[in-house]
């Protein structure tokens, strides 16, 4: 694209590689040096200043654009990497003030706030295989696992770099079975406790943890890893640091000119998402990260927020907003089609994973934030009064074939005060925990893509701090390492049976055995593929059965593949440990039936191989006379079977 048609899809609001014309980049205009290019339509003069001139911006004066009177540009010949510089504008009342660049690549460290000339080509890419066949994972296991770089460990005082993540967390991210990390915010961000959700540099890698290169190496060793990396954005708000985004040219640029409007519940500034300038710079912050970055999936931060003003349905829909938010995957979805959308979306709002086509809001997923709400409130329920709110954990189900759903156990419910996971649990230290093993087959099991926060996996009793590492010590103690290996080997067995994951969008492939057993407070149900059926048994209360019938759609032999009470998770060994046979007695609108263990809040997953459609006559002739069978000793003599009958005892349903 020239420089003519770009600019003009970027006043129009339809440029997503506006970062190809702003910036500093280097170039060769007779001589070497770098290209500094600003918008600023309001400021009366605009200078160029930074540490390669003694921050005397007198012979560094910007000039505008011919064609665009709004645009600045300058070269600088003999400019070398890692030099720092801002722009010095003049706004119309004569007020003379320093700006970070509004697409600088990359930042100096907080408390500072230059930016930073940097080169970001040159990178080796070796993720080549990765990205011609990475998807969407619609039909695949998608299992994220949430990190805050800054804290999931440490070196000593210091942050890892990433570098040093390179080592230590993708190896982990491997073991541990999962298939995605999610990084909270990597752009520049001058606050640690906003987490990097309030965000100063949106094309800029936060400087905290290394170099450009240095995360582009991480990513790649990812890909070569077959590990995907999501990153979260955040395009409603901004900081009000003077150095940012804010009256940037002297008057609201980026931010709504109603101050009401302006101003955030954060104590940041929303970005003015009808401005067409400002929906070009979000859609190519998004853009960039996805084409230099090599990115696989963006999760949209407070999509709320861009539905409805300041979030609240009352004052309803924000239209600009939602024409920029349909706009931007639109145009994202078109360039990459293999990058997941992700929207963070406490709202009711509907089709939001539909497409724009159809009026949807074009994300490819959206947090179930009903359902980790509802589940973790019922989880948190003493077990006497659980009956009373059975349908905390059905109501999901009524609802989930809408949209295309994550179901998200995050860093915002382990802080201010909510208590971590495990802690949620109703009861004793033991009872937390044989129940937090339980919540996690029902999350594993239940239709949707999965997502933990970093110390999930181990139990951890203490909030998240961002200034802390994880509580790796705790791996020292029996039960927390005990945890750790069934949460390794539930992320596994989601990774491994595809029945889990095949059909998480197709209500065909999942069916409930119970969901109305509030007497008993215990839940089962089935999922399915071509393959295999995988029956789920949940008991919520600390009552016991050695022998409790569920029904099952097919015949045969059902083998237990994980038991939340295994005595190697520190459970009471109640298990199932033979197969178990079905028998011809009804249950729960089935012919067949199981009689199984079930232990004191035991979770408990079954698997059972389908069994081979039989042919009918005519298709069998059909196939025969297509291709002659040619007689194995199999096929000459069946496999005998002895089917031996089971004395069963059926025990009366607990009150």
């Amino acid at each position: 694209m020239n420089q003519t048609t770009l600019i003009e899809s970027f006043h129009q609001g339809h440029c997503i590689d506006a970062y190809e014309l702003f910036g500093a980049h280097f170039t060769y205009e007779r001589v070497n040096g770098v290209r500094f290019t600003v918008y600023a339509p309001h400021a009366r003069s605009v200078q160029v200043v930074g540490d390669f001139n003694g921050w005397n911006g007198e012979n560094a004066n910007m000039e505008r654009l011919p064609e665009d009177q709004g645009i600045w540009s300058l070269f600088i010949p003999d400019l070398k990497e890692g030099q720092l510089y801002k722009y010095r504008i003049e706004d119309s009342a004569g007020n003379v003030f320093d700006k970070s660049d509004p697409y600088a690549f990359y930042s100096e460290m907080r408390p500072n706030s230059a930016s930073v000339i940097v080169n970001l080509k040159g990178f080796q890419w070796k993720d080549q295989i990765w990205l011609g066949e990475r998807s969407k994972n619609f039909s695949e296991p998608l299992n994220i696992y949430e990190v805050h770089a800054g804290s999931w460990k440490k070196n000593g005082p210091y942050w890892l770099s990433y570098r040093e993540l390179t080592k230590e967390l993708i190896p982990y991210v491997k073991e541990h079975g999962f298939t995605h990390i999610e990084l909270m915010p990597l752009n520049e961000h001058p606050f640690d406790g906003s987490w990097g959700y309030q965000a100063s540099g949106y094309f800029s890698c936060t400087s905290r943890y290394g170099q450009c290169k240095d995360l582009m190496e991480f990513i790649n060793e990812c890909h070569r890893q077959h590990i995907g990396v999501i990153l979260d954005m955040v395009p409603v708000h901004f900081v009000k640091d003077s150095h940012g985004l804010r009256y940037f040219d002297g008057e609201a640029l980026y931010e709504y000119p109603n101050v009401n409007d302006a101003h955030s519940e954060w104590g940041t500034m929303n970005f003015d998402l009808w401005k067409e300038e400002v929906r070009s710079f979000l859609m190519s912050s998004a853009s960039f990260w996805c084409d230099l970055y090599h990115i696989d999936g963006i999760r949209i931060d407070a999509v709320s927020n861009i539905i409805y003003w300041g979030g609240n349905k009352n004052r309803g829909t924000n239209e600009g907003a939602l024409a920029f938010i349909r706009r931007q995957n639109y145009y994202l979805s078109k360039k990459y089609p293999e990058v997941m959308l992700i929207a963070e979306d406490s709202s009711d709002y509907p089709k939001v994973t539909k497409s724009t086509l159809e009026l949807g809001l074009g994300f490819d997923y959206k947090w179930d934030l009903g359902w980790m709400n509802d589940t973790l409130k019922y989880y948190g329920r003493d077990p006497i009064y659980r009956k009373y709110h059975h349908n905390e954990l059905t109501f999901s189900m009524a609802y989930f074939y809408s949209e295309r759903f994550i179901l998200p156990l995050s860093h915002d419910e382990v802080v201010h005060g909510k208590h971590t996971i495990v802690d949620k649990m109703w009861g004793s230290y033991d009872q937390k925990f044989a129940q937090a093993k339980n919540l996690y087959l029902y999350q594993f099991t239940h239709p949707g893509k999965k997502l933990n926060f970093m110390g999930n996996e181990i139990g951890m009793f203490r909030e998240w701090d961002e200034a802390r590492e994880m509580d790796w010590f705790l791996l020292g103690y029996s039960r927390h390492a005990a945890f750790a290996r069934y949460f390794q080997d539930i992320s596994r067995i989601y990774s491994h049976h595809r029945a889990l994951s095949r059909y998480d969008y197709d209500h065909q492939y999942f069916r409930w055995i119970d969901a109305d057993n509030g007497d008993q407070s215990v839940y089962s149900y089935y999922r399915e593929d071509e393959q295999n059926i995988m029956v789920v048994v949940l008991n919520m209360t600390p009552a016991s059965y050695e022998h409790f019938r569920i029904g099952v759609p097919q015949a045969g032999s059902y083998s237990e593949l994980i038991n939340t009470e295994k005595d190697i998770y520190e459970g009471c060994n109640m298990c199932n440990f033979k197969p178990v046979a079905t028998e011809t007695l009804p249950a729960h609108h089935f012919e067949q039936s199981l009689d199984i263990r079930v232990a004191p809040f035991a979770g408990i997953l079954l698997i059972c191989k389908k069994a081979a459609k039989k042919k009918t006559a005519k298709k069998a002739e059909k196939a025969g006379a297509e291709k002659p069978e040619k007689k194995t000793a199999a096929a000459e003599e069946p496999a005998k079977t002895t089917v031996k009958k089971k004395k069963t005892t059926v025990r009366k349903k607990a009150e």
